[in-house]
């Protein structure tokens, strides 16, 4: 098999400038590419994916992020836009962060839309997995490029997985996915779950599943996640090592990363849930956001647990049944995202 290739769809990345040491004679000043899709995109590039990133870019931060990604091991497919895109400054003071300046990016036109588009779904054809990442805010391009660039997808083969919150969740979810990632934070917000509680959660996993997701992963920080595997017909319940949070930003991130190398690779899903919530995990321990090592993040997958819940579809769950780690239970080693016509 040759080398796992995904596009991921990462309308408008920000430039972050971060000094480091602010309170200090030694402080330092760093650039780097930023927001969800760039830093997705680098870590599944450390995981041994093929990656192109599919976004809009303009103006002085534009021309800055063109040379910052163009460092990583990234392909960058790029549409000029007239606006600049987004711009932070935080300064790092015994050890927390703090925002000195943000500038947002600005809404696409319908041309630099339409282009963006176009750039992406003739890119995403040609990939093993099509990731759908958000933008901020979520008025740079209307959300309903989601649903159609999901439907389109799918309809030619391609799997599609979505790591996105609000209105553009909704627009992917009626386009279909293959596997929806969200976090248990970004549900109740969004009014999916009335409580960030098991039961609830479980309930929200049902819902976006019906709504249009094959497959629902929802991360809870440092506990569980859960998840609703539509194709096999499974609740799974998904535990990590524990460990003590360094920069717990990102980890989500970093798990929706490895999901998309992994599932690109393979398309076994526990396979990929077990690297996925590794991802997250060693990325809590370290600085930036999405970074870790591959050969690190492997071996910490052997670590993952993976428990099927006991529930009847739309009820309560009322046990658990482990899987050792590292085992791949025989009725699922090939569970893998399937798209709908």
């Amino acid at each position: 098999m040759g080398t796992p290739s995904l596009v991921v769809f990462a309308p408008s990345p920000l430039l972050t400038i971060t000094i480091e040491s602010a309170d200090s004679p030694d402080q330092e000043i760093h650039l780097h590419a930023g927001g969800q899709g760039f830093w997705v995109a680098r870590m599944a590039a450390l995981l041994g994916a093929e990656v192109t990133i599919c976004c809009a870019l303009g103006g002085e931060s534009g021309a800055v992020l063109e040379g910052l990604i163009a460092r990583e091991d990234v392909e960058l497919l790029s549409v000029s836009c007239a606006e600049s895109n987004g711009v932070y400054v935080h300064a790092r003071r015994c050890g927390a962060r703090q925002q000195l300046a943000r500038t947002e990016s600005k809404p696409l036109s319908r041309h630099e839309s339409d282009e963006l588009y176009g750039l992406a779904l003739s890119a995403a054809l040609d990939a093993d997995v099509a990731l759908l990442t958000g933008v901020d805010p979520a008025t740079v391009l209307d959300g309903e490029v989601y649903r159609r660039l999901a439907r389109d997808l799918r309809s030619n083969g391609i799997p599609v997985i979505a790591d996105l919150s609000a209105a553009l969740l909704e627009e992917a979810l009626s386009g279909g996915l293959d596997l929806l990632k969200v976090s248990d934070e970004e549900i109740v917000e969004a009014g999916l779950a009335r409580s960030a509680g098991e039961d609830d959660l479980l309930d929200a996993l049902d819902a976006l599943h019906e709504a249009g997701a094959d497959t629902v992963l929802i991360s809870r920080g440092e506990q569980p996640a859960l998840i609703l595997d539509g194709v096999a017909g499974r609740y799974l319940e998904l535990t990590g090592p524990r460990v003590e949070p360094l920069e717990p930003r990102g980890t989500g991130d970093s798990m929706f990363a490895a999901l998309g190398a992994s599932l690109a690779r393979d398309r076994r899903l526990d396979v990929a849930l077990r690297l996925a919530m590794a991802a997250g995990a060693l990325n809590a321990t370290r600085r930036g956001l999405g970074t870790g090592a591959r050969e690190q993040i492997e071996r910490l997958s052997r670590h993952i647990e993976i428990t099927e819940l006991s529930r009847a579809r739309g009820g309560e769950s009322d046990a658990r049944v482990s899987s050792p780690h590292g085992a791949q239970r025989a009725d699922s080693a090939d569970a893998r995202p399937s798209s709908r016509d």
